[in-house]
Parts: structure tokens; C-alpha cells; sequence
């Protein structure tokens, strides 16, 4: 799995656990609904790291709990 999909998956699971939709995470990060869509539907090659940050600021965690999970390890990744 290519990191920008993987980081993708990750929001999804933060959403769901937090009950928050992707509408609820623009509102609180100021990043433009339309950006988190195409993190989640595979549409983009890279994510800036202070959309990453603005994300994980929305969800009240840090850039390391964000890739503290399975699917961010190493060996999952192709890129």
C-alpha cells in the first residue's frame, strides 16, 4: 500500500473512532472538506505534513499517535 493510501485508511479509522464525519474535521482544522476527500478516496500523490498536522490537531492527538498504528509500519508500504 502506497503511504498517501495508508494515510488515507488512517483517517478513516480516526473519524469512525471519534465519531466525527469529514465535514465535522474541516470545520475544526480549517483544511478544505474537499482536501480530506481526496486523501480519502485515493486521489492524491502527496499530503503536505501541516495538512497531516492540522488533521491530527483536529482529531486532539500528536503527528506520532497518528502514525503509532499498523497499517503506517515499514513493512506495509510500497512507496
Amino acid at each position: 500500500m502506497k503511504l498517501t493510501d495508508a494515510i488515507g485508511v488512517r483517517i478513516k479509522e480516526l473519524l469512525s473512532e471519534k465519531g466525527m464525519s469529514q465535514y465535522e474535521l474541516s470545520k475544526v482544522t480549517g483544511v478544505p472538506q474537499s482536501t480530506i476527500s481526496m486523501i480519502l478516496n485515493k486521489n492524491v500523490k502527496t499530503i503536505k505534513i501541516s495538512t497531516l498536522y492540522d488533521i491530527c490537531c483536529g482529531f486532539g492527538i500528536d503527528l506520532s499517535d497518528f502514525f503509532n498504528t499498523d497499517i503506517l509500519k515499514n513493512n506495509n508500504l510500497d512507496d
